[in-house]
């Protein structure tokens, strides 16, 4: 038994927790040969597919997997938001998720944590033992917390992201080669402090998956010219997955998960062309490059992905629909979506979510009204030029899906049935012995108790 072991009680039990962003279930189930790691992860535990949230974006889903509620409680709805009774909008970065994170609620009760890459975390939170950002953080100097966690991550040359402008290149050479970079240097970094065995909870992403996933996932669906290259970088996700779980100790149950699924993409839906096509949008000159730019006659705008508000009287600045009329508009926006066809004849939605389904809490006055959940194959834009054509097509051939997220516990006393990203929290903190509220989440464990 370790110092650290005789300080905290050996009795306690630890998590170490995985993300892989964006991976869908049945790529790792459907080849239990190719990724073997996996395949005994699901034997020895439990496994399944379980459904992201409303809208499946990450910005939107790693503060919902890590609070365990939805972003009318977090406050993030999507890699761009709007602000309260404005026309601005910003990105939101982690001060701006107003839930608890299951990591305070870890520190809280006297455990340690370290966090590594998680998006929508920067700047780093000094309250938790030690944490390196993720996504959009502007370099590993101004990410990492502590000062001597820093200078290790920069002594193992650590990257917080992918390069992903090499994927818009038509050889994708150069993008595979620096998402192998990527991911060692995840790896090496992960595996190091997994193996100081100083922590609780270890909670650690890979976003290098999603990368990969939006450059090259048809070429894996359709066996495009990049299959080999997308499977030989997830055989070395699978062998890092099977290196982590095995230098594990004991009392630490492995999860892994991810925080949407994936699917291929062949079209590009420019969501403010179509409003402005069919006369919900309109701008008050030709230069327009932002929501600030709508004019006074706009009914309806949109955000990415899929997110779509009435310009309501009295909560937008220059709202052109009266209250009185906010539900007539809203059914009529709802019909026009769920009609949409794309030039293959395919429905554009699955379905079209009310707000008042998807979003409940203290934040949820900067809902989107409508959140349109695509069809396999249709990716929602919403840039406010540049686009003329509803449908285009760009240089990701990948898109997020709803469901088929994945999720593994090492712990075969775990019902994964009917899950989803909510119960990924208080699964946690039931494996470590964390006290909490059953009513703190929209999820619940997946234990069998």
């Amino acid at each position: 038994m370790g110092l650290f072991d005789r300080l905290r009680g050996k009795d306690e039990p630890r998590v170490a927790f995985i993300g892989i962003d964006g991976v869908p279930f049945s790529l790792l189930s459907e080849n239990p040969d190719e990724f073997p790691n996996m395949a005994r992860l699901a034997d020895d535990g439990s496994a399944g597919d379980i459904e992201s949230i409303v809208p499946p974006e990450s910005s939107a889903c790693w503060p919902a997997l890590t609070t365990g509620v939805n972003p009318g409680e977090t406050g993030v709805y999507g890699f761009q938001d709007r602000e309260n009774g404005s026309y601005d909008t910003y990105v939101p970065m982690g001060r701006d998720v107003q839930a608890t994170r299951l990591w305070d609620r870890v520190t809280e009760a006297g455990r340690k944590a370290t966090v590594m890459n998680v998006p929508v975390t920067f700047p780093p939170q000094r309250n938790v033992q030690r944490m390196v950002s993720g996504f959009l953080s502007p370099s590993v100097e101004k990410a990492a917390y502590p000062d001597d966690f820093r200078d290790k991550l920069e002594e193992l040359d650590y990257i917080i992201d992918v390069n992903a402008k090499l994927g818009h290149q038509d050889d994708k050479s150069d993008f595979v080669e620096n998402a192998h970079k990527t991911i060692d240097r995840r790896f090496d970094a992960f595996s190091h402090y997994i193996q100081q065995d100083d922590w609780d909870l270890f909670f650690g992403v890979f976003m290098t998956t999603d990368r990969v996933n939006h450059f090259l996932f048809k070429d894996y669906e359709r066996d495009g010219e990049n299959k080999e290259a997308f499977m030989e970088f997830y055989r070395k996700v699978d062998d890092y997955l099977g290196q982590i779980r095995e230098m594990l100790p004991d009392d630490v149950t492995m999860v892994v998960a991810s925080d949407h699924g994936f699917t291929s993409l062949d079209y590009e839906v420019h969501c403010n062309a179509l409003l402005e096509e069919e006369g919900w949008l309109s701008y008050e000159d030709d230069d327009h490059d932002q929501l600030a730019d709508i004019s006074d006659d706009t009914l309806a705008y949109s955000l990415i992905p899929g997110r779509f508000y009435i310009n309501l009287e009295g909560r937008e600045p220059r709202g052109a629909v009266p209250e009185a009329e906010y539900e007539e508009r809203r059914d009529e926006l709802k019909e026009m979506l769920e009609n949409l066809e794309g030039p293959d004849g395919n429905k554009v939605a699955a379905r079209v979510v009310e707000k008042e389904e998807a979003f409940r809490g203290d934040h949820d006055d900067i809902a989107p009204d409508l959140v349109v959940v695509p069809n396999n194959g249709f990716d929602l834009k919403s840039g406010f030029k540049g686009h003329e054509e509803v449908f285009g097509q760009g240089p990701r051939n990948g898109m997020h899906s709803f469901d088929n997220a994945s999720l593994y516990i090492d712990d075969p006393n775990a019902s994964i049935g009917d899950a989803n990203l909510y119960d990924i929290t208080p699964t946690i903190l039931d494996l470590m012995g964390v006290d909490y509220g059953r009513p703190d989440f929209d999820g619940a464990s997946l234990l069998n108790q």
